[in-house]
C-alpha cells in the first residue's frame, strides 16, 4: 500500500530511555534538554560517544547530515543516530533532515527527540513525506521503518501543531496513490468513485456524466474520450468553509491514460502515460487536505476524467469541434488532448460559479520538461501579482516553479484556415502556445494561473523529499496560497 509508517507521540521521560527500541535520533544542540537526552542515551548505549564533538567523523559532518553508530550491548537501543542541525534552519531544510532519516529502513523503529517543537514538527513532516511506498501490487513489500516514535516535552502542543501537516500528508498520499495507480485499475469510473468517497469529509461532490456534458456543449472534452469504452466525466468537489465569499477554483486534467489517440505515441515510454491524470490527482489531494483541516475557505476543485484511445470512433486529425464557449477548434494532433479537456472545464467553472481566481494544473506538454527538466513546473499567468503570490508560496514549500512568457506574439502559431483556432502550434514554444490556447477560454479580468506539471508530477529518481514515482507536487504550495491569500 502507501505510507504505512506508524506515528506515535509521547512525553519525554529520561528514566525510561532504556525501554526505547530500535534507533534513537539525537541532535547536537546546546539546549539543556537536548544535551540531557543525548547524555542519557549515550549512558545506556556507548561510553565511547561521550564527547561526540571530538569524534573524528563529526568534524567532516555536513549540516543536516548524521552519523550512525550501531550498538552491540544489552540495551534495546540498536543504534544512536547523531544529527548535525543545519545552520540555515528553514522549514524546507529541516524537512530534508527528516527525509534523510526515513531512508534508515534497516530499523523497524526510530525514536526522535528535540526540545524545539517547531523543529521536531518539520523533521516529522519530512520523515513522513519521504516514507511513502506504493507496492500494493508487489509480492515482496518494500523495506520500511514501521514505527516512528516522537518524544516531546509537550506532546499536546506537538499534536496540535502537527494537525495541519497530518492533513497535508493525507492529501499528498492521495495524490501520489492516484498518480501511481495503473490505468486498468484507475479507470474514469473508478477515479470518480474515489473522489465521490471524499464526501465523507464534508465535501460536496457532483459528477457530470456524458449526457449532461453533451447538453452543456462540452464537445472538446467529449471528443478526447470518444475512442474509449470508459465514459468521460467531470467531477466537482466543493468545500464551503465560509459563506458569502467567491471561490478559488482549481481545475485539473484527468486523462487516465493517453495513447495519443489516432496520433499514436511511440511504444517506448508509453507506459508512463498512466500519470497523465496528475493534475486531477493534485486537485483531489488538495481538496482532501482542505477538508481534513476544516479550512475556513471557499474552494472548488473541478476535474475532467477521460481516456484517450484509438478506435473506429476516435477523434481524427483534421476534425473540427465546437467548444462549450462556442469557439471552433481544428484538431491537428489528437495527442494534444489535455488542452481540449481543460478549455471546456475552464469555461464551465466560470459560467457556473463566480470565481475569485482560477488555477489549472496539467501534465500538458513534454516541451516543459525540455525547458525546465524535473526540477520546476512551468507557471503561466494573465495576472502578475497572482503569479508572484503562487511562486512565493512554492518557494516557501520547496516546490520548484518558474514563470514562463505568455504574450500574444505566440498566437500566430495557433491560427487555423478553417476554424477559430488549432489545438496545437507545432514544436517551437509548444508549452507557451498551449498556455495561449487555454487563455482563450479565460475571461481577461479573471486572475488565472496555468501550471504545466509534466516534469514534476512524477520522477524516475525521486528527490530529497519524495520517493521515486508520483511526487504530490503542488498540494503544499496551493494549500499555502489558499491560507495566505484567500
Amino acid at each position: 500500500m502507501s505510507n504505512t509508517t506508524k506515528l506515535t507521540v509521547n512525553k519525554l521521560n529520561l528514566t525510561k530511555v532504556n525501554l526505547i527500541k530500535g534507533a534513537v535520533v539525537c541532535f547536537i544542540d546546546e539546549n539543556e534538554n537536548d544535551k540531557a537526552f543525548l547524555n542519557e542515551v549515550i549512558l545506556k548505549g556507548s561510553e565511547m560517544l561521550k564527547d561526540i564533538k571530538k569524534h573524528p567523523k563529526y568534524h567532516n559532518l555536513k549540516d543536516g547530515d548524521f552519523l550512525e553508530f550501531p550498538l552491540a550491548s544489552n540495551t534495546k537501543i540498536e543504534a544512536i543516530i547523531i544529527v548535525k542541525k543545519p545552520n540555515d534552519i528553514t522549514e524546507v531544510n529541516v524537512r530534508k533532515v527528516g527525509a534523510k532519516l526515513a531512508n534508515l529502513t534497516h530499523y523497524d523503529s526510530i525514536t526522535i527527540f528535540t526540545s524545539n517543537i517547531e523543529f521536531l514538527t518539520q523533521v516529522t513532516y519530512g520523515f513522513q513525506l519521504k516514507s511513502y511506498f506504493f507496492d500494493k501490487y508487489k509480492g515482496e513489500r518494500s523495506k520500511r521503518v514501521k514505527n516512528i516514535n516522537i518524544l516531546s516535552l509537550s506532546p499536546k502542543i506537538f499534536k496540535k501543531n502537527y494537525l495541519e501537516y497530518s492533513a497535508l500528508i493525507e492529501g499528498i498520499t492521495l495524490t501520489r496513490d492516484l498518480t501511481n495507480e495503473p490505468s486498468n485499475i484507475l479507470t474514469t469510473e473508478e477515479f470518480a468513485k474515489r473522489l465521490e468517497s471524499l464526501s465523507n469529509l464534508g465535501l460536496n461532490i457532483q459528477i457530470l456524466e456524458e449526457a449532461e456534458l453533451k447538453k452543456l456543449g462540452m464537445n472538446a472534452l467529449l471528443g478526447v474520450g470518444q475512442g474509449s469504452p470508459s465514459p468521460s466525466k467531470v467531477v466537482i468537489m466543493e468545500w464551503q468553509g465560509i459563506k458569502g465569499k467567491d471561490p478559488l477554483v482549481i481545475v485539473g486534467k484527468g486523462v487516465v491514460f493517453d495513447t495519443g489517440g489516432i496520433s499514436l505515441k511511440p511504444a517506448n515510454g508509453m507506459e508512463q502515460m498512466t500519470v497523465d491524470m496528475g493534475g486531477a490527482g493534485v486537485v483531489a489531494g488538495l481538496m482532501k487536505t482542505i477538508a481534513i483541516r476544516g479550512a475556513k475557505k471557499h474552494v472548488i476543485g473541478a476535474v475532467g476524467l477521460v481516456e484517450n484511445m484509438p478506435d473506429g470512433n476516435a477523434q481524427r486529425p483534421g476534425d473540427v469541434v465546437t467548444s462549450m464557449k462556442g469557439d471552433t477548434i481544428e484538431i491537428i494532433n489528437t495527442d494534444a488532448e489535455g488542452r481540449l479537456v481543460l478549455c471546456d472545464l475552464l469555461w464551465y467553472v466560470q459560467q457556473k460559479y463566480t470565481p475569485k481566481a482560477v488555477i489549472d494544473l496539467a501534465t500538458l506538454t513534454g516541451a516543459i520538461i525540455v525547458a525546465l527538466g524535473n526540477e520546476k513546473a512551468g507557471v503561466f499567468s494573465n495576472n502578475q501579482p497572482f503569479a508572484e503570490q503562487f511562486i512565493e508560496c512554492a518557494l516557501e514549500e520547496g516546490e520548484g516553479a518558474w514563470q514562463m512568457p505568455l504574450d500574444n506574439s505566440y498566437d500566430r502559431l495557433l491560427k487555423s484556415h478553417i476554424a477559430d483556432v488549432k489545438n496545437v502550434g507545432g514544436r517551437p514554444a509548444n508549452s507557451i502556445s498551449a498556455a495561449r490556447f487555454l487563455q482563450r477560454f479565460v475571461d481577461n479580468d479573471l486572475p488565472w494561473i496555468h501550471l504545466d506539471i509534466a516534469g514534476v508530477a512524477s520522477t524516475g529518481t525521486g528527490s530529497s523529499i519524495s520517493p521515486k514515482g508520483a511526487t504530490g507536487w503542488g498540494v503544499k504550495s496551493l494549500n499555502k496560497l489558499i491560507d495566505k491569500y484567500f
